[in-house]
């Protein structure tokens, strides 16, 4: 099954110079463990094709239930050179949202997704 992550975590995200930060936080515990599977930076990379030119760094935060994502180079130089609409990073967490992963039929039934 097909699950778009505004399904399983709310996200926040910001700016350092030409780097996104989002951070990616479970809705509940139980789901915690399917974004550490799932969420991966390859996966992240690759849903901002395009936007991140640079490497995508994940951190896990287990306390929070939550994921960290660093992306360089997907501000076009930052938020006092870049010509980009969104310079400081602030729609990437939205954009992380849309992302959609797989979780097997009986897990998401047990889930409750």
């Amino acid at each position: 099954m097909q699950i778009q992550l505004t399904k399983l975590a709310h996200a926040r995200s910001g700016d350092k110079g030409d780097t996104a930060n989002v951070g990616l936080i479970a809705l509940r515990d139980d789901l915690y463990l399917v974004l550490v599977r799932e969420v991966t930076a390859e996966r992240v990379k690759e849903h901002f094709r395009g936007t991140c030119k640079g490497e995508v760094e994940r951190f896990e935060l287990p306390n929070l239930g939550a994921l960290n994502f660093l992306l360089h180079e997907s501000l076009g130089g930052g938020g006092t050179v870049s010509l980009m609409t969104d310079a400081q990073g602030k729609t990437f967490s939205t954009a992380l949202l849309r992302m959609k992963i797989e979780v097997p039929d009986q897990e998401a039934e047990t889930l409750g997704l």
